[in-house]
């Protein structure tokens, strides 16, 4: 690297985030979104010293594009492109059961303040005096009228 750009380089820290924003744009060619200083050093550090070291080749910034559209990870939604395709999630076979829980169509029962609590299980729920819940803590706040864990109301065991 160039003495000059390297003093140039050590400069940036000292400089003010406006006066930063203004070599953004002129080292970028863009306007300038950010007014966090550290990122706007490490962003025009790193654009200088790709301008003066000669920066990445053609092929190696065709291959990062096609591999960043592929890839699992992403921060922003990918750009439309010709070879992208949109994998939809094929549905579950079966529900995962909760172990703590007996089969459908069995009931769970509690006394609580002289009243019989009967909830009975089903494949998608719980019914509750006639009525279909989607928790048991819905059901448990209901009768007790306070935020109580479903689990713990009806004294099921913990999962293993």
């Amino acid at each position: 690297m160039s003495p000059k750009v390297t003093a140039e380089i050590a400069r940036l820290p000292e400089m003010k985030v406006a006066d930063l924003q203004k070599r953004y744009e002129q080292v970028f060619g863009e306007e300038c979104r950010s007014r966090n200083k550290q990122y706007l050093v490490r962003r025009i550090a790193w654009r200088l010293q790709a301008n003066d070291e000669g920066g990445l080749s053609r092929e190696a910034l065709m291959k990062a594009g096609e591999l960043a559209v592929d890839a699992e990870s992403r921060v922003t939604a990918p750009r439309e492109h010709a070879n992208t395709q949109v994998a939809k999630p094929k549905p579950a076979a079966f529900v995962d059961w909760d172990p703590r829980l007996p089969p459908p169509n069995n009931v769970i029962e509690r006394q609580y303040k002289g009243e019989m609590i009967r909830v009975v299980v089903l494949q998608e729920g719980f019914e509750y005096e006639g009525e279909r819940f989607r928790s048991l803590t819905a059901i448990a706040k209901k009768v007790t009228g306070t935020h109580t864990n479903g689990f713990l109301f009806f004294k099921l065991g913990r999962r293993p």
